[in-house]
């Protein structure tokens, strides 16, 4: 059977990692993406990352597979028409520029709708198309740190810590994908296009939305609390005789059945630790009982009579643990990608698991311009003339 999105057609004019992480995702399932990247060095995430055999970074060989690459020079008019006639025959522009940058170049919405009115036009930015912050550069870190996102993460008692993985980039890209999605939708309705505002900024607040509840409703603004969760206890991590286990006793039911395993009886009617809600009330009496008590056996004892009476726990595994996971393996999640420069690269699979039209990496990140004349002779139907034309007059850079 056709893959999910095929016959989408998509300008992905983004860079760095939220807008490549939406068109890598669309791409999986089957969307030709054709990633347009200016002259010389293009994406400034081709310099991210670990140099592999050949030149390639791992950064930027892991997050482009399945897609096209060409160069256009947008700053150059024959360039920019070049771009606004693939528009005419394309279903989506997907751009993560500092707001009012593809204005100044004279390819924002507002031209594109007018060449194309079915055109879905995605902008991703730090904090949205308008507002006091809108014109603010805004990296992943810069994001964390003015949503509370830093304020609520890291060991109790400290400053904070970014998250380990860029999640405000990775929710925008997200987010972008179900926007497109949702035009895309809309569009099969009313055959017309729109515009979508990807915030990284209200990202992050959908994220945070529970502890914004708790503050709307206590007063209380959340700190950092490491492993832990303040609306459900226990759930955390504690220490063993070998190593630490994460625990997650989701409700009272389940408590009452996971207190006789460890051998406390006794808390499952003791009244500081009987609901959910009293063990929120005397968190450190509590956790001081538990982590005793963990301190008794080693982990692979405890894995044993956990997990085999079916209470949520699990090893906190380092990013070795988890390509080798069993699991992992099972599934097959890491799959191996032939790069032309790079040989046998090892990239983490499609997450979205789909019965009939499975989405697969079925091709390596692109070089640098790899695929320009492939693509305009593909979508515009330019002759390999009209291609050496426009690089002549500078479109091509």
């Amino acid at each position: 059977m056709k893959l999910p999105l095929e016959g989408l057609k998509i300008l992905d004019l983004s860079h760095a990692l939220a807008g490549p992480f939406c068109s890598t995702m669309l791409a999986d399932y089957g969307a030709q993406v054709i990633k347009i990247e200016p002259p010389g060095k293009g994406d400034i995430a081709r310099a991210w990352g670990t140099k592999l055999p050949g030149g390639e970074t791992d950064y930027f060989v892991g997050l482009h597979r399945n897609k096209q690459g060409i160069v256009l020079d947008l700053k150059n008019a024959e360039g920019k028409e070049t771009f606004l006639r693939m528009v005419e025959r394309c279903d989506v522009v997907l751009e993560n520029f500092r707001p009012g940058t593809l204005v100044k170049l004279g390819i924002d919405y507002e031209v594109a709708h007018k060449r194309n009115p079915g055109i879905i036009y995605c902008s991703i930015s730090g904090f949205g198309q308008d507002g006091p912050y809108r014109d603010r550069p805004a990296l992943d870190l810069i994001v964390q740190a003015e949503s509370g996102m830093i304020s609520a993460t890291g060991d109790e008692g400290g400053h904070g810590a970014r998250a380990g993985v860029s999640i405000a980039d990775l929710t925008a890209g997200m987010n972008a994908a179900l926007g497109i999605m949702m035009a895309l939708r809309a569009k099969d309705a009313t055959g017309v296009g729109q515009s979508i505002d990807i915030s990284m900024l209200e990202g992050q607040l959908s994220l945070l939305s529970t502890m914004i509840g708790d503050y709307f409703s206590t007063g209380t603004i959340a700190g950092p609390m490491g492993t832990a969760y303040k609306a459900l206890l226990p759930y955390q991590t504690f220490r063993t005789k070998t190593q630490d286990l994460a625990l997650a006793v989701g409700s009272d039911k389940l408590w009452l059945e996971f207190c006789p395993l460890i051998g406390c009886s006794d808390m499952t009617h003791d009244p500081r630790f009987a609901t959910n809600s009293a063990r929120m009330q005397n968190r450190k009496a509590l956790i001081d009982r538990l982590q005793e008590v963990f301190l008794t056996r080693s982990f692979e004892e405890w894995e044993t009579i956990l997990v085999g009476a079916g209470i949520p726990m699990g090893s906190i595994n380092n990013v070795k643990q988890v390509v080798e996971h069993p699991q992992v393996v099972a599934r097959g999640a890491i799959v191996d990608m032939v790069h032309p420069r790079a040989g046998n690269v090892r990239v983490v699979g499609v997450p979205i698991r789909m019965s009939a039209t499975p989405g697969s990496v079925r091709t390596p990140s692109p070089s640098l311009g790899e695929h320009t004349e492939a693509v305009l002779g593909d979508v515009l139907g330019m002759t390999m003339h009209e291609i050496e034309t426009l690089r002549t007059a500078g479109g091509l850079g």
